[in-house]
């Protein structure tokens, strides 16, 4: 059953996509950019529903109290797919950093291009991240908005020892807004690279907002002092649920440390 709800959720999934980008073409392209948002957040919502009628996965977001008016900094941590569409209809305005090839794909290109985000190049980090800073930084002056990126760059799995990245302490400096940081462990039910989809529910939680102004290491100390200790909670209730999703390597050795015995 798993794994034909997992064929299932994942074929409705993609389908789904490229049918409403296809359908909604006309008004998101017509509409101002601020009403044209209804599209992605549209998409994200069927997508946890599908995700919750197919493959039985519930998708649970609190502490939205704690997002401020008008422009920040979200700060998830990065384990699946789930935690790069499951926050959209949270928010204003969005703003994602990523790579410029993405804006040449036919129809997704022309979405995130209509949305201005920030593409950046490859090549030297420091030149990117000043380039980044830059056009960040005049997007936030032109509107109100929320960028969204990952500290740690890349995907890891639940439990992994932390590796936050110089990148948003950099941001933090030089934009002057706050910092929401997220905590979840989406990565135990929709892993990455696996195309099993666990049934359960992801949890998240929008925490306190770090003020701007703090220096760069109190900063970066409550950033992962703030996030770890309240993944390390979700993950340990995720493995004493009645029906735990399995844990990976990672995900054992972090209980193990935290006096938890994962559930075999």
């Amino acid at each position: 059953m798993l794994i034909i709800r997992s064929l299932a959720f994942n074929f409705v999934f993609y389908l789904s996509l490229i049918v409403q980008m296809i359908f909604w073409t006309p008004f998101y392209f017509l509409s101002p950019r601020h009403r044209a948002w209804f599209v992605p957040k549209f998409w994200s919502r069927t997508s946890m529903w599908l995700y919750d009628k197919i493959a039985a996965t519930k998708s649970e977001i609190t502490g939205v109290e704690n997002l401020p008016e008008g422009s920040f900094i979200l700060a998830p941590k990065h384990q699946s797919f789930w935690d790069a569409i499951a926050f959209f209809p949270y928010l204003d305005d969005a703003l994602y950093i990523l790579k410029r090839e993405l804006t040449w794909i036919p129809f997704f290109g022309w979405y995130i291009l209509k949305m201005r985000m920030i593409p950046v190049d490859r090549g030297s980090r420091s030149k990117a991240l000043k380039a980044v800073v830059t056009a960040t930084r005049q997007e936030m002056d032109r509107n109100p908005r929320q960028l969204i990126i990952y500290p740690e760059g890349t995907r890891r799995p639940p439990g992994a020892e932390p590796s936050y990245k110089y990148g948003i302490v950099e941001l933090y400096t030089q934009l002057g807004v706050p910092v929401v940081p997220v905590a979840h462990v989406a990565g135990l039910y929709w892993p990455r690279r696996k195309f099993l989809r666990y049934p359960g529910t992801v949890k998240a939680r929008f925490l306190p907002a770090i003020p701007p102004g703090l220096g760069k290491e109190e900063f970066m100390q409550r950033l992962i002092g703030d996030t770890e200790a309240a993944c390390d909670q979700m993950l340990v209730e995720a493995a004493q649920a009645p029906n735990p999703p399995p844990m990976p390597p990672t995900a054992v050795k972090r209980l193990a440390e935290l006096g938890v015995t994962a559930k075999t």
